[in-house]
């Protein structure tokens, strides 16, 4: 470390963050309430701190200053002076260590001390008394990066929105148990760009990976205390920065690039699910960290009338107030950073409905999705909302703004309760066939706007959905309380694993039959990691503290006989997904356009080839239905498809309906190696709870 100045230069205030120029480094941070804010320089060892110099300038409420000769690899943390009035929504604690919001870099992690809140702890104040002691031991420590990398030749894959499969899969989970990496690499971003693990993908034929946060995260007290860990990753410390557990060493931050450059080159997109609604220091009683001392009164949405209570529309005790615009300015900054100097394609935000609260509540023409739709960068990018929060009016499916796809989670419960032989679910699963165009065909959007899914991370795995009907979550620690308490899922006789060949050979087929309906309904379908190889949870619903056995995908159980077919289905459903255009139909069809005499675009049949009418889309006890889609081709012809669903426990002969095609069966979930072949009879056999599904080319008129 070379000579320290008594005091820093005036810098700049942008960009924000610490920012090396190759003669020094340039700090920057908001406070709008800061009296006063000090760098704090820490030795090599993150252990002592041998420098505080306040920063000597503020500029439209940004601090700023220049430490000449300093060098990427300095650790850093800042001490923020003002008022200390918590009813007044002001949180100022200088004793308190506090984390740069732009780190893009983190030594150390949180060792959970008493000293890291702003109050004295179990004071009869509470949080309007006031702690003295130094949080800095216990906190970790910016660092300054160099984010120089060679991208040599990488290209975005750009896949349309149509042709994508998402594959949904948490960094750690996915390799911890792929024995045949080296020990070191397993649950880290370096085994993300192992040829084996690309292979994998590959070979299923998915064209985006959406990686649970991957940004820095907090282990939260809670769980620490109980033996557990913050698996799922939702408790975001640093927007700029990568988690330090998914890193080989903690200074090789390029792994995730070259992850990012190996998956391209498979023609593999990047997604990151990320967390901007809510951060890891919690309500009004929560730790100290950097937001809140920075600036609690504008980094957070405050109760009016009361600016002592953290308004909680997330449950997780703050909500980020992204109407600020230094704020919305930080998310966004944040957003393009991942993009610019991660190469990543696209984002699926948390909770995404909270990005949309102004003052009067939920608002798709809010400024974030402004400023998103607006931007050069951003708005080139694949973009997912989970459209809920917990604030009032905060189911908003189907709401948000063009360029946005969302989380449709009427599809998965549409299609769990359809084939779990639920009575009176047909016109619901036939919305849901169609890219559920009630809710998100508007504003000219099109089918991708829903993304189809029947299990994802928070719920039931596709194998626990067919085995379980009640949720076993008792490796939690709250008594089995948390996780949903409906999940639509039945254990076909026996709860839990099973030797009885007849249930094990139900479940098998109806896992094939779910995951074929997603690869078949318009839409963008996603699968769960591990869900093409049987991965089971055994029966916990909310797995987000399960870093262990009970999360990560069991390579061993991947190449048991019965997972091998149920992979090799998936890949062969999502090929057919890529050949036949109608399983991916690029606009919504309402039936308007015929392309043949009595070949409409979509049309609904019976098992008996008959258009359904409105009496027979109100037989509660009926389970089966066809849905046949055409769309025309560039020389004139057509394309076909017919899908048959029979949810029923006896199989059914279905008729075809008119006019005549010459229809190949080309997938039948009943029976998942039967090659493709020419159907010639009037009916094709569909076996109980299965899905056949036909296609026909017709040649130009």
């Amino acid at each position: 470390m070379p000579p320290l100045p008594d005091r820093l230069l005036p810098g700049r205030p942008d960009p924000l963050g610490a920012n090396w120029d190759g003669l020094g480094v340039n700090f920057a941070v908001f406070s709008a309430n800061a009296e006063r804010i000090d760098l704090c320089l820490f030795d090599p060892a993150g252990r002592r701190e041998v420098a505080r110099l306040p920063l000597p300038e503020c500029t439209d409420e940004v601090w700023h200053g220049y430490l000449p000769e300093a060098r990427p690899g300095l650790l850093y943390g800042y001490r923020a002076y003002g008022p200390y009035e918590p009813r007044h929504g002001h949180r100022f604690n200088p004793h308190k260590l506090l984390l740069d919001p732009y780190a893009r870099q983190l030594f150390g992690e949180i060792r959970w001390s008493d000293a890291l809140f702003g109050y004295r702890v179990g004071a009869g104040r509470a949080d309007l008394s006031f702690d003295r002691r130094d949080s800095a031991p216990a906190m970790p420590k910016g660092v300054v990066a160099d984010d120089s990398f060679n991208w040599g030749d990488d290209r975005l894959p750009n896949v349309p929105w149509d042709r994508t499969v998402i594959y949904e899969a948490h960094v750690r989970g996915l390799t911890m148990r792929r024995n045949d990496l080296p020990q070191r690499e397993r649950g880290t971003f370096a085994a993300l760009a192992d040829p084996r693990l690309v292979d994998h993908l590959h070979g299923l034929g998915v064209t985006a990976i959406e990686l649970l946060p991957v940004q820095a995260f907090a282990q939260d007290r809670f769980l620490v205390e109980k033996g557990l860990r913050n698996y799922w990753g939702y408790s975001t410390l640093a927007f700029f920065a990568p988690e330090p557990r998914y890193l080989i060493e903690p200074w090789m931050r390029n792994e995730l690039k070259v992850a990012v450059r190996r998956l391209h080159a498979a023609g593999i997109e990047v997604l990151l699910d990320v967390v901007y609604n809510h951060t890891c220091e919690g309500g009004e009683t929560g730790p100290t960290l950097s937001w809140r001392g920075l600036d609690n009164a504008s980094y957070y949405r405050l109760m009016p009338g009361d600016e002592r209570v953290h308004i909680n529309d997330t449950g997780c005790g703050n909500t980020v107030n992204t109407s600020h615009p230094r704020v919305l300015q930080m998310v966004m900054d944040s957003l393009r950073y991942w993009v610019n100097e991660y190469h990543v394609d696209g984002f699926r935000f948390d909770l995404g409905t909270i990005l949309g609260r102004e003052g009067t509540g939920f608002d798709p023409g809010s400024g974030f999705f402004d400023a998103v739709r607006q931007d050069p960068v951003l708005s080139r990018v694949k973009l997912i909302s989970e459209p809920w929060d917990l604030g009032p009016g905060g189911y908003q499916v189907g709401n948000h703004p063009p360029g946005f796809a969302e989380w449709n989670d009427k599809y998965r419960d549409a299609v769990r309760r359809f084939w779990r032989g639920d009575p009176g679910v047909r016109a619901e699963l036939a919305a849901r066939l169609t890219g559920s165009a009630e809710l998100f065909d508007r504003r000219r959007r099109r089918p991708w706007a829903s993304v189809n899914y029947v299990a994802s991370h928070d719920g039931f795995t596709l194998h626990d959905a067919v085995t379980y009907e009640e949720k076993h979550n008792e490796a939690n620690g709250e008594d089995n309380r948390d996780g949903h308490g409906e999940n639509y899922t039945s254990n076909w006789g026996e709860e839990g694993e099973t030797r009885d060949p007849a249930i094990a050979a139900t479940r098998a087929g109806l896992k094939r039959a779910m995951l074929a309906t997603v690869l078949a309904s318009a839409g963008t379908p996603m699968v769960l990691a591990g869900d093409e190889m049987c991965r089971t949870q055994t029966g916990n619903n909310n797995a987000y503290c399960q870093d262990n056995d009970t999360s990560w995908v069991d390579w061993a159980r991947a190449r048991t006989p019965e997972a091998e077919s149920l992979r090799r289905f998936v890949s062969r459903a999502i090929a057919l997904r890529r050949r036949l255009p109608p399983l991916r139909p690029p606009v919504y069809l309402h039936g308007g356009a015929e392309l043949r005499p009595g070949l409409a675009d979509i049309a609904w049949f019976d098992r008996h080839g008959a258009p359904m009418t409105d009496g027979s889309w109100n037989e509660p006890e009926e389970r089966t239905l066809a849905l046949r889609r055409a769309l025309a081709t560039a020389d004139g012809g057509a394309d076909a498809t017919l899908l048959l669903l029979n949810a029923d426990g006896a199989g059914h002969a279905f008729a075809l309906p008119e006019p005549a095609l010459a229809w190949t069966l080309v997938l039948d979930s009943a029976h998942p190696d039967r090659e493709e072949h020419p159907v010639q009879d009037e009916a094709v056999p569909v076996g109980p709870r299965s899905v056949v599904l036909l296609a026909a080319k017709l040649p130009p008129a």
